[in-house]
């Protein structure tokens, strides 16, 4: 071997390379100033939510009228009331509470329609004239909502005798096939909003971390020392590592925050996770499925965000690039997310090929079906597009960013000189 063949061979290997600018950015990043403010970031808004939720809910619950006024005789208010509360006991709240009209009693000109129009009282509608012929007062919206049970106590108000209702014996079983297919849909559905907000908030520090690199020209020595595809490579795991230690802070977070007030946080949000239905694949291996599956769908839209953070020549064209791809990790978001009430159909498939729906549909479906091997052979599809995507933006970096050619090769060469 020649003196400048030796000269020009680079030290490492592709697989060297992306290990050392691995290293490099996951030390850089995680013992940055900005990381800590990054990980402090989301604990407002969910702070903010939680507490504009509760809020929300109290005004709701305290805005939404479910009283009905009475505005007939006496006898037929009573008859009213009555049958109203023999039958809460069989319908609950489908039934609206029945309260006469103070103003109404003892007064035959009163006007329900005025009354309703001028905003007096907090009834949702008002009935008038007789059992016989009642006439509800009120909006479209909640005479379409009260008339049909108002009917059914009006009819048991002039019944006879009152109406016997036999006693229903109770003889429940464990699950059933369209319980646990409806209550999986319901795990499927919160896995894919979690690991859709968790991907969408965590891959846009790869396209930060590139565009002050380019902003520095650090990239440019980089990629003329190194191959680009394991500069890429490199810091897509780099970043990768850097998610799962602020996923790892925030689950500590939220476990700490469930175990000091989980039972107030229960009745506030109205959710527990211990009540959460189990997944097809059971818990442990969802889990595992889960933390793959966030890698992929944060190495498929990483990888886009380095070819777009290449490409970007100022912070304000990296923002006017993304929106599409933001945009469209939306589309496919709901895609997946559609498909989840029809398992084997083609749009079903449709998603698990397409690389950015892939990861979503394939979390749903371990949480509907218990069928392992499907999950090997998506898995082998996405890190294969990961691949992909790294070539051919790394192809694209060093044609028009590197300008690929005699001056590319020139550059090139020095930093191999550098770097051996």
């Amino acid at each position: 071997m020649s003196q400048t063949e030796a000269t020009l061979r680079p030290r490492l290997s592709a697989l060297e390379a992306a290990w050392v600018i691995a290293r490099r950015d996951f030390v850089a990043v995680l013992f940055s100033r900005a990381f800590l403010f990054f990980l402090l970031g989301p604990l407002f808004p969910v702070i903010v939510g939680a507490l504009a939720g509760s809020i929300g809910g109290e005004v709701q619950r305290d805005a939404v009228s479910l009283e009905v006024g009475l505005a007939m005789s006496a006898e037929d208010n009573a008859a009213m009331v009555t049958a109203g509360d023999r039958l809460r006991g069989q319908l609950g709240p489908a039934l609206p509470l029945l309260r006469p009209i103070p103003e109404a009693a003892g007064d035959p000109a009163f006007d329900a329609r005025a009354f309703m129009e001028a905003r007096r009282g907090n009834y949702a509608a008002i009935m008038t004239g007789s059992l016989a012929s009642p006439t509800l007062v009120g909006t479209p919206n909640q005479i379409a909502r009260w008339q049909g049970p108002v009917g059914l106590v009006a009819g048991h108000a002039r019944a006879a005798e009152p109406t016997a209702f036999p006693a229903i014996q109770a003889e429940p079983v464990t699950t059933s096939a369209a319980s646990e297919r409806s209550s999986r849909i319901q795990t499927a559905q919160i896995a894919q909003m979690l690991l859709f907000l968790l991907t969408m908030l965590l891959a846009g520090m790869v396209l930060s971390n590139l565009v002050e690199e380019k902003a520095n020209k650090i990239i440019e020595i980089l990629a003329a020392a190194i191959p680009m595809d394991a500069v890429f490579m490199g810091k897509l795991f780099a970043m990768l590592a850097v998610s799962f230690v602020g996923i790892a802070v925030w689950g500590s977070a939220a476990w700490l925050l469930w175990a000091a007030g989980g039972d107030a946080i229960t009745q506030v949000t109205g959710f527990d996770p211990a009540n959460l239905p189990a997944p097809a694949v059971g818990w442990p291996l969802f889990v595992v499925l889960g933390i793959v599956y966030f890698a992929m769908a944060y190495l498929l839209l990483g990888a886009l965000f380095l070819t777009i953070g290449s490409m970007a020549t100022s912070v304000r064209e990296v923002q006017t690039l993304s929106m599409p791809v933001t945009m469209l990790q939306l589309m496919v978001f709901f895609l997946a997310a559609y498909t989840i009430k029809q398992p084997g159909s083609g749009l079903e498939m449709a998603a698990i090929a397409f690389p950015l729906s892939s990861p979503f549909a394939m979390l749903a479906r371990a949480a509907m079906e218990p069928e392992l091997w499907t999950h090997a052979v998506a898995l082998a599809w996405q890190g294969l597009a990961v691949l992909l995507i790294v070539k051919g933006g790394s192809m694209l970096f060093r044609k028009r960013v590197m300008k690929s050619g005699g001056a590319g090769r020139d550059t090139s060469k020095k930093g191999r000189r550098l770097t051996a």
